[in-house]
């Protein structure tokens, strides 16, 4: 299946929440980073592509409708291009909210690396600390400075280089209502789920870890 929504906003800008609602809407499965995690399918994949291996982003998003989060929103331009009539969509939250929380909890998981056993957790960690620490902050990260500036300079790039008729700039706290009017899609009864907090994230590190 084609994809029909392409997320571009990086991690902690409400992705597990837009995952959540873009599946309520109709728009699921929807690829995220936990997909990597538990379909077994999908780690080969990233990996190869943080290689810079040339990509069948159909065969990729085969089981999918949407995507958000990381891997995926690091390629937002290639996977934008491929599914050229997907919208996109791209997350966004105060760049000062955004650094204090990524900090608090993809950096800490980051600079675990090398502490799992063999195995697909540890290959998930080493992808995700070359695509993110290296790729994408020039291993910078924890410099809250340089963080923010790739934050908002991804931001401004993806704002540049979509066409505004098939971009929504959206903060997960807005709610349903722009998000259901960029999608043409009615707005749900149900209060829009907002999940995976700062909290609920180092209690899932925690978890694994004792697992």
């Amino acid at each position: 299946m084609p994809l029909k929504v392409v997320g571009a906003g990086f991690g902690r800008t409400g992705t597990n929440s837009l995952k959540n609602a873009l599946e309520m809407l109709g728009f699921g499965p929807c690829h995220h980073m936990f997909e990597v995690r538990e379909n077994p399918r999908q780690l080969p994949y990233w990996v190869a592509a943080v290689r810079g291996d040339t990509m069948d982003w159909d065969e990729v998003f085969a089981e999918y409708n949407a995507s958000v989060d990381w891997p995926s929103a690091a390629f937002w331009r290639e996977i934008s291009d491929h599914f050229a009539s997907a919208k996109v969509l791209l997350s966004v939250r105060p760049a000062d909210a955004w650094v204090k929380s990524i900090h608090a909890t993809i950096y800490a998981s980051l600079m675990k690396r090398g502490t799992d056993p063999e195995g697909a957790n540890r290959d998930r960690r080493e992808m995700a600390y070359e695509l993110i620490m290296n790729q994408t902050f020039d291993g910078k990260l924890g410099d809250a400075e340089h963080a923010k500036s790739v934050f908002e300079a991804h931001i401004a790039e993806v704002q540049r280089a979509i066409a505004p008729e098939r971009l929504l700039t959206y903060d997960v706290a807005e709610g349903w209502e722009p998000l259901c009017a960029f999608l043409d899609v009615p707005v749900p009864d149900e209060p829009f789920p907002l999940t995976n907090t700062t909290a609920e994230f180092k209690q899932r590190i925690v978890d694994r870890e004792k697992s």
